[in-house]
């Protein structure tokens, strides 16, 4: 019966970040430093939310884009520490950063639709395009210092683009996307009607002031999404809660893909996100930021070239001076050393690996030194 099945969903590729932890998890004694999943709890308040909402009983359906106070929070919380002005009205409370961009790519692509994507970038991006019978586009930043050019996205767009994503700090780099690459996507989607889905999930985890959302643009404000989640800042990875924001114009076919998706995220999970937007993750942010120097400072006395990374807990170094390919070079690494890493490849760059630092301090430096060995055997070779 495959012949019948949608020719979409033989398209799709495997998570090379799930396939490698996975090859980890199967290896006696190896270390994954793949999952960008950070190693703390989901904080106490935001726990003892959801236990009050068990205790009021607030386990029945709610309104299908989430409750309103949590919708009226989300606006507050945006209007109040990013300046971006939407109504509770304007807000899907989504299944998660995946499943906001899944209604938002829902609700504007036809089939054949084009999608700019500029690489590095998180692999779900173009497998849900492909999903949806868009055509993903990537553009390749690697030789611009992983920033945008006005050049580069004027050479991709064609009559059928319809959208660009860009995650800022980016996914794997940690790089931010400078005001200079957002004026040039600006300029060059602006006078087309073009759609921008801004995925800011890692705001939060920015080590600079220099941060800017494409959502400032308020010129454009017609044609932006905002991906939102509350997994990485708040440690709420398993709760699978985020958001949408846009404008109201096109918001209500949104709320109703969404409505006929998951129909609501869970209700007692909205008093817990709730209290995550009253919860300051500076502390969790500090412990990144010190670990961050510590995996460069190693990194350095390993002479691997990388970006520093402004935002999120990801590095992403080059290993093309070993003319290896990065899927076997994470696959050797992880048979010769004992550590996983995932493959510049999975993230349309090869050359790279990325390597994960929401990891205990233990374990990072253990990850490291077998990484340091791996690459000296290499050196000899």
């Amino acid at each position: 019966m495959r012949e019948r099945m949608s020719d979409a969903a033989f398209t799709l590729k495997k998570s090379a970040i799930r396939e490698f932890s996975a090859l980890a998890k199967a290896t006696p004694g190896c270390i994954a430093l793949t999952l960008g999943e950070p190693d703390f709890d989901t904080p106490e308040p935001v726990r003892a939310a959801v236990q009050e909402a068990f205790f009021h009983h607030e386990t029945h359906y709610i309104e299908n884009g989430g409750v309103k106070a949590l919708r009226e929070k989300i606006a507050a919380f945006e209007e109040e520490k990013h300046g971006l002005h939407y109504s509770a009205d304007e807000v899907i409370v989504t299944a998660g950063a995946t499943e906001a961009i899944y209604t938002a790519f829902m609700g504007i692509l036809n089939p054949g639709d084009e999608v700019i994507i500029p690489t590095p970038a998180f692999v779900l991006y173009g497998e849900i395009v492909k999903m949806l019978r868009g055509v993903p586009v990537e553009v390749d930043t690697s030789a611009d210092g992983f920033q945008l050019t006005r050049e580069k996205l004027e050479g991709a767009i064609t009559e059928k683009t319809k959208a660009v994503i860009i995650n800022t700090p980016n996914n794997p780099t940690g790089t931010l996307f400078t005001e200079e690459s957002l004026n040039a996507l600006h300029d060059a989607v602006a006078d087309r009607g073009i759609f921008v889905l801004a995925d800011d999930v890692y705001r939060e985890l920015c080590y600079t002031d220099r941060y800017h959302s494409f959502a400032e643009f308020e010129d454009l404000r017609k044609q932006i999404l905002v991906i939102q989640s509350f997994s990485k800042p708040y440690a709420m990875t398993g709760w699978r809660m985020g958001y949408l924001m846009a404008d109201a114009e096109i918001m209500d076919p949104l709320q109703l893909i969404h409505q006929f998706t998951v129909a609501s995220t869970p209700a007692p999970f909205q008093r817990a996100c709730m209290a995550a937007l009253d919860y300051d993750p500076a502390e969790l942010k500090e412990t990144y930021r010190k670990r961050r120097a510590y995996v460069l400072s190693r990194l350095s006395d390993m002479e691997l070239p990388v970006t520093e990374p402004e935002g999120a807990f990801y590095v992403f170094p080059s290993i093309q001076e070993f003319n290896i390919p990065s899927d076997e070079f994470c696959r050797r690494m992880i048979r010769e050393a004992g550590l996983a890493a995932t493959p510049g490849s999975c993230f349309g760059a090869e050359g790279y690996i990325r390597l994960t630092y929401c990891y205990s301090d233990p374990e990072l430096k253990e990850g490291l030194d077998r990484l340091e060995r791996f690459i000296h055997i290499l050196k000899k070779q």
